[in-house]
């Protein structure tokens, strides 16, 4: 990404603060028509993808040359078109009224520099996703077998992508216009008052002194901050930078210590109250409020980060690890004293969970954010620190806004061509009646898509395709669409492209592959837990009361087992005979059964009691 200084850095500076100001001003006083606001909001971001983002890695990084300033300046034709023709556009008849040739001119290259954004910001894998199914469109016909449907003329695939909102403008797209954008303004406020150092601070004093310290403030704070972010990456190089040294130095191995960074960094997208822009997709695709995906979120990411505080404790006693010297972390009671920090997010939990919009509950917390920032000199926002929160924060929103975007193309193409139905018909066939092998194969599909595309884009279009499937099941939509939301986020820890492993392994210095596997199985729970919700409701806290309750004792009863078996130690290291017994017992508390849970649930005490009347016996002996 390019470094701009001088008077074009200014120029930018004031470009990006603009951009923000407009969501401000939209998130208060309300958003435009949806496909009015989704075409402004897209003609503001393209240019920063190829003022920001160069050609190639010989293009200059600290200069913009000028096919760049063309390339941005083209880009906000086809939304400029729109803002000026709003009123014609929106009367259109559908497949009814001629595309103008000006339309479909600006269309084409609405098309193509979403595609040269897309490769630029994303990547390579989702441009040649969207081009695929974009040529879908033209070429279906001509498909062998099964893949074989209709083909429609160019006017067509055009009106669809650029004249409608159920193209490039579709619901994606209005989610970053509208939630993400308040979010991310929100995340640079927490940053500027002093919040996102001062979860560190928490994370410091508080896990610190515990076997294996550096790596319980790794988890703790990669939670926080995680939360916030809703980027694997981002968090990585956030918190790792501090935290793996960290690790290293008290005795984990390079590859482990970037493992525990890579799984605690991954998580943070599905550890409410924000969990990334994927979160709020959800919410708008099921047409529910952002608070019941809370809801539904809570149990499984307290679960995801219980499993791995217990694996990197289990890992510490086993190596005999001594937590961090009180001297060397912060006084507890000063950390307390700076609690009020927590008060924006406190109350964007509080607005979020009493029906408040998002983008309302977003703008008190940067308030607030601003509020809290008062008391203290080093962190009180003046104006400057204040334009720098809105700058900071919605910098970020190229990323999200070209991906959904570029998303919407295969949304498009499912919608015109039915390819949906195509690949739903198939896998449904090839299950041949069972349910669980529909699993795997939605579950292979969004680690795929994962593994190559940022969570939001793997998020759009493994739901397009994989939430059709298992709803045909019987599956309900909550936990479908969560199913492909966990997997979409933990291809960041699945090789053989793990990018938030790989990001952590740049930092610890070790092998990317091995950082890679190690940090899959520190997040094995991960892979076993949305098959569970899948059957049982509770875990998602959308059944009864006792259902609730019944979910969240099965899942606790199955961290400690696999966690114990997958660590291999117990109170002391375990027989392979052991270990296994704990992981056959671990899977079964979560198997869709009443009686096999009980007896999961009960073998893994009874075999915890034995091993520890063993280690007394030993010791009285």
């Amino acid at each position: 990404m390019r470094r701009l200084d001088g008077l074009i850095g200014k120029f930018m500076y004031l470009y990006v603060l603009g951009l923000g100001l407009f969501h401000v001003y939209t998130s208060v006083f309300g958003a435009f028509e949806a496909y009015l606001q989704r075409n402004l909001h897209l003609a503001m971001v393209m240019p920063l993808a190829f003022v920001f983002y160069p050609m190639g890695r010989r293009s200059p990084m600290d200069r913009v040359p000028l096919y760049d300033w063309i390339l941005a300046g083209l880009s906000t034709l086809p939304g400029l078109y729109v803002a000026f023709n709003y009123e014609e556009i929106t009367s259109r008849i559908i497949q009814v009224d001629p595309v103008t040739q000006v339309q479909l001119v600006l269309g084409i290259l609405l098309f193509v520099l979403l595609m040269e954004a897309t490769r630029r910001v994303v990547g390579l894998p989702l441009m040649v996703i969207s081009c695929v199914f974009a040529a879908y469109m033209l070429l279906g016909d001509k498909m062998p077998g099964i893949m074989r449907g209709l083909s429609f003329p160019l006017s067509e695939v055009v009106e669809q992508l650029y004249l409608t909102d159920e193209g490039i403008f579709s619901m994606p797209l209005g989610v970053s216009a509208t939630v993400v954008a308040a979010f991310l303004i929100f995340g640079g406020f927490l940053e500027k008052c002093g919040t996102g150092p001062y979860f560190m601070e928490v994370a410091q004093a508080f896990t610190g002194t515990a076997p294996g310290g550096p790596a319980n403030i790794a988890v703790m704070s990669s939670c926080l901050f995680g939360s916030i972010s809703g980027s694997a990456v981002a968090n990585v190089y956030g918190t790792g930078t501090f935290t793996i040294p960290m690790m290293k130095r008290i005795g984990y191995e390079p590859h482990f210590a970037g493992a525990v960074e890579a799984v605690a960094s991954t998580g943070g997208q599905i550890m409410p109250p924000v969990m990334g822009a994927g979160a709020f997709l959800m919410a708008s695709f099921l047409g529910v409020p952002f608070a019941e995906v809370m809801v539904a979120a809570i149990v499984p990411a307290l679960i995801y980060y219980g499993a791995v505080f217990l694996m990197v404790r289990l890992e510490a006693q086993k190596r005999g690890m001594k937590g961090l010297p009180p001297e060397e972390l912060p006084d507890r009671k000063r950390v307390l004293r700076g609690i009020y920090l927590f008060i924006p997010i406190a109350v964007l939990v509080y607005l979020l969970m009493s029906g408040r919009s998002p983008m309302y509950s977003a703008m008190m917390g940067a308030l607030l954010s601003w509020l809290v920032s008062l008391p203290k000199r080093e962190t009180r926002m003046g104006l400057r620190r204040t334009l720098d929160a809105i700058h900071d924060g919605i910098k970020n929103i190229t990323l999200v806004c070209v991906a959904c975007a570029s998303a919407g193309v295969a949304l498009s193409s499912v919608s015109l061509t039915g390819i949906g139905q195509k690949l739903v018909s198939f896998v449904l066939s090839f299950a041949s009646g069972v349910p669980l092998l529909a699993l795997v194969l939605v579950m292979l599909v969004s680690l795929v898509l994962g593994m190559g595309l940022p969570t939001t884009g793997a998020y759009i279009l493994a739901s397009a395709l994989g939430v059709p499937i298992l709803s045909n099941l019987g599956y309900p939509l909550m936990a479908a669409h969560m199913f492909v939301f966990y997997y979409a986020i933990i291809s960041n820890i699945t090789p053989p492209v793990a990018l938030a492993a790989y990001a952590a392994s740049s930092i610890a210095g070790s092998d990317p592959n091995r950082t890679g596997f190690t940090a899959s199985i520190l997040g094995a729970l991960a892979f076993v837990t949305p098959f569970a919700f899948c059957y049982d409701q509770g875990i998602l806290l959308q059944g009864t009361w006792a259902q609730n309750v019944w979910g969240i004792l099965s899942c606790v009863a199955a961290v400690f087992a696999i966690g114990f078996g997958i660590m291999g130690y117990c109170q002391r290291t375990l027989i392979p005979l052991e270990r296994g017994l704990f992981l056959v017992l671990g899977l079964a508390c979560l198997v869709p059964n009443h009686m096999v849970t009980i007896g999961g649930i009960l073998g893994t005490g009874a075999l915890y009691a034995a091993i520890s009347r063993g280690i007394r016996g030993s010791g009285s002996a």
